[in-house]
């Protein structure tokens, strides 16, 4: 799309002209688009702002940056908010205390869904532990899990032992969800442990729990 056009379709009503506009600016260089995104931040229309959280991650420039870091802080809509946090994540380790600080900021299940798992591809363990640790407080059961499930990624890091004692803390939880999630988990990890705790989950009074820690045992 030409930029006069972009820029005309910016200036619409109809929103999806807008969206059109937001998306075709990736052609663009930064020095181009990154003005135009941020004049949208505050577009009424909240799925042209998370188009706009996507176009900042795609153009990494201190401009976009800050953009999405105002974003991240100041969306009323936890869409947008998770769209500027994994688009944040792009910029890779100058992201990491951002996110942290945002997901004890923030307590929705989608922001902090998301933040849990752009850290995984971080490289950042003992980071990833610290959120995960307060992602198993969550009072959302989908955020717990998500917590459990990235403490996996954690097996032979430096965080390795810590992880897995967070997981055998929820050998025995009271759902079934979290107690599958952690058959899944402690197959990750090699120590007597979590081999002993995945036989305990073996005769679980759960179908479902059993066929978790079942799966792949003949192989």
């Amino acid at each position: 799309m030409e930029l006069e056009q972009i820029q005309t379709d910016l200036q619409q009503t109809d929103f999806q002209y807008r969206l059109k506009a937001i998306a075709a600016l990736k052609d663009y260089t930064p020095d181009v688009a990154v003005p135009l995104l941020r004049n949208h931040i505050h577009d009424p229309e909240f799925l042209v702002r998370s188009f706009v959280a996507m176009g900042l991650g795609k153009q990494k420039t201190a401009e976009s940056f800050a953009a999405l870091l105002e974003m991240i802080k100041l969306d009323s809509t936890p869409n947008v908010r998770a769209e500027a946090a994994n688009s944040l994540s792009l910029f890779g380790q100058i992201s990491v205390s951002h996110l942290i600080e945002t997901f004890f900021r923030d307590d929705h299940w989608l922001v902090r869904r998301t933040i849990l798992a752009v850290m995984v591809e971080l490289d950042c363990p003992e980071e990833l532990l610290e959120i995960c640790v307060q992602a198993l407080a969550d009072e959302d059961a989908t955020v717990q899990q998500a917590a459990v499930d990235a403490l996996k990624t954690l097996a032979n890091t430096r965080q390795h032992y810590a992880a897995l004692s967070q997981i055998l803390a929820l050998r025995a939880a009271d759902s079934d969800k979290m107690r599958m999630q952690v058959a899944y988990a402690l197959k990750h990890f090699d120590d007597l442990a979590a081999k002993q705790a995945l036989a305990e989950l073996r005769q679980d009074p759960s179908y479902q729990v059993v066929g978790a820690a079942l799966e792949d045992l003949a192989q």
